[in-house]
């Protein structure tokens, strides 16, 4: 298995961004820079990351016209991202533009098509909130509906909260990449999140990703947080010199 820990970064300081990222990049296997951390640092703080040979999942959420959409799905890739997310709800037509947008800039580059994952609905949304907007159904049928449209639209990947990820997998196969936010440890709190899961859960469930943010970076000891949620997903993840005891 390979590390499926994404760090999310979601702080305003782009200098303790990067020292975070050093400190924890042995640990992890990628970094997400979300609005808040691009917005204050703009480009630069990827060009960083990526500098240090971390992988940087570009957390924007794009929702525009498809031509505005594939722009900035070439310039994501143009900064080296592997991973960049838009939202499904902008359509068949956005999605596969920023899929193929995806593919004809990785060709040019010669390098690997960044991920396009496609969002369904925020984790901290719930069935009253879907009704407020005059969605008729709960959340996990729309989770679906949405999911099947980004996937007949060409996506390789979807964000989707851990209570969906079961679903997803009996619906859509092996396939489709999976990435999961609302990722929290037993002892952690929710906070805003109305839809969690603990880490070994999540991966048990099928995930290929988690993206776990305040339960490592506002933890005291960031590191030992994120050496403690790789032993509970699978202890052989920890790296040997991390490791408190022999691993047989």
């Amino acid at each position: 298995m390979n590390n499926p820990i994404i760090v999310a970064l979601d702080l305003p300081s782009p200098q303790k961004a990067l020292e975070l990222a050093e400190e924890l990049a042995p640990l992890v296997g990628a970094f997400k820079v979300g609005k808040q951390l691009f917005i204050s640092s703009g480009p630069d703080v990827v060009r960083k990351l990526r500098a240090t040979g971390a992988k940087v999942f570009l957390d924007l959420k794009l929702h525009d016209i498809p031509n505005t959409v594939a722009k900035a799905v070439i310039a994501a890739t143009d900064l080296g991202v592997q991973m960049t997310t838009v939202h499904a709800s902008g359509g068949t037509e956005m999605l596969a533009a920023a899929e193929n947008a995806a593919h004809e800039q990785a060709a040019m580059l010669r390098a690997d098509p960044l991920l396009v994952l496609a969002v369904t609905v925020l984790t901290s949304m719930d069935d009253g909130n879907l009704a407020e907007l005059g969605v008729r159904g709960n959340v996990q049928e729309q989770v679906l509906r949405l999911a099947k449209l980004a996937t007949v639209a060409g996506l390789r990947g979807l964000v989707c909260s851990p209570q969906e990820i079961e679903m997803l997998r009996a619906e859509l196969g092996d396939d489709i990449q999976l990435v999961t936010p609302g990722i929290r440890p037993a002892t952690i709190k929710a906070d805003d999140q109305k839809r969690t899961m603990t880490p070994a859960e999540a991966i048990q469930a099928g995930a290929n990703w988690l993206v776990i943010g305040r339960p490592i970076t506002s933890a005291n000891d960031p590191r030992a947080a994120a050496i403690g949620i790789l032993h509970s997903i699978d202890p052989e993840l920890v790296p040997k010199s991390e490791r408190r005891e022999p691993i047989p």
